[in-house]
């Protein structure tokens, strides 16, 4: 017993020191540039994960849509939903010191699964980039859509993350008719999820890009197809198109992000010639999830889906031209992670 209690003496200590050491490292871990990244917000509901969110140091916060529900044409409620949600518990603490990007998903935009057709669009960009601090003389409040990019220097290397607006020109989708589905793609050919402005732009900002990486955002998926829901998977068309755009700009390390799903998974395919993998990093939702989840296919996925709340990590190594991509939940848990190396 009294040897036990020695030996005890000496590996316990080890033991705390060693747990103490690891979590130091973590703590400790330098990233040249992370984003922090999320969606599917109820400005009622108290948000657990600002604070955890917080911890991860990010040096970029982005909306990945759906970042209060109001599904309204009263642009007065729209107006007191933001308030809302700018008094959630840690919002605004985690904002103070860092640039802010969004888009929107149909919750903030109008009525649910809206596109195009809301009659409201124009009012609800006006509000939305009132509450975004968006200034008076910047091109997005004379455009029609909220769609815009950013470039982030680092002393490494450079970022650049283009915002898509996937709800402002965004055709009818076609109900389905077959099964359960509330959805099924459209005749291939038949409508659009980006219009052909927006098109324009992006294909612009892709071909012109120096950026390291280029990180584009979309609310809802891109390549995640055959749950139903809404997905640029109705617009089978546009989903080879957007391939071929990225493909012809010789851009380089390119990731899509995504939300609406209230599910959070990885999604990952080749495209012929282009050099590294395209891989659809979907996070929602922030302050409820799709708990009751059982099963869903989705022929890209890759690892699991994670069901509960919980926010996406980006995290940059130009030295060896690598993202850690993490899926983080309460108490700041990692959840699930991707590594992927670009050329």
């Amino acid at each position: 017993m009294k040897n036990f209690l020695k030996t005890s003496f000496f590996i316990i200590p080890f033991i705390l020191i060693s747990c103490a050491t690891l979590q130091k490292q973590e703590s400790e871990e330098k990233n040249d540039f992370t984003i922090a990244f999320g969606s599917c917000n109820k400005q009622s509901m108290d948000n657990i994960l600002w604070k955890e969110i917080k911890k991860n140091n990010p040096n970029l916060w982005i909306w990945g849509g759906d970042n209060i529900y109001a599904d309204t044409h009263d642009m007065n409620k729209l107006k007191n939903d933001y308030d809302v949600l700018k008094n959630q518990k840690g919002y605004l603490s985690l904002i103070n010191k860092i640039p802010v990007m969004a888009t929107w998903d149909d919750h903030d935009y109008g009525k649910n699964d809206s596109g195009v057709e809301s009659p409201v669009k124009k009012e609800a960009q006006k509000v939305f980039l009132d509450f975004f601090n968006v200034d008076a003389k910047s091109l997005r409040r004379k455009q029609e859509g909220i769609y815009h990019s950013k470039i982030f220097k680092t002393t490494e290397g450079n970022i650049k993350v283009i915002i898509l607006d996937t709800r402002y020109f965004r055709t009818a989708l076609t109900k389905s008719t077959k099964n359960s589905k509330r959805f099924m793609p459209n005749t291939y050919g038949n409508g659009t999820v980006l219009g052909a402005t927006q098109w324009q732009w992006l294909t612009g900002e892709l071909k012109n890009s120096k950026a390291d990486f280029n990180i584009i955002v979309s609310s809802i998926q891109v390549l995640a197809a055959e749950h139903g829901f809404e997905t640029w998977g109705n617009f089978p068309h546009e989903v080879e198109k957007l391939k071929k755009t990225i493909l012809k700009s010789n851009a380089k390390g390119v990731l899509l992000l995504s939300g609406d799903r209230h599910i959070s998974e990885f999604s990952k395919t080749t495209v012929a010639n282009l050099s590294y993998p395209l891989i659809d990093f979907t996070s929602s939702g922030l302050t409820h999830a799709y708990n009751g989840f059982t099963s869903e296919t989705n022929k890209y996925r890759i690892q699991n889906v994670v069901s509960s709340i919980s926010f996406g990590v980006l995290k940059f190594d130009f030295k060896t031209h690598k993202i850690t991509m993490q899926m983080r939940g309460k108490n700041n848990k990692l959840l699930q992670e991707l590594f992927q190396v670009y050329p």
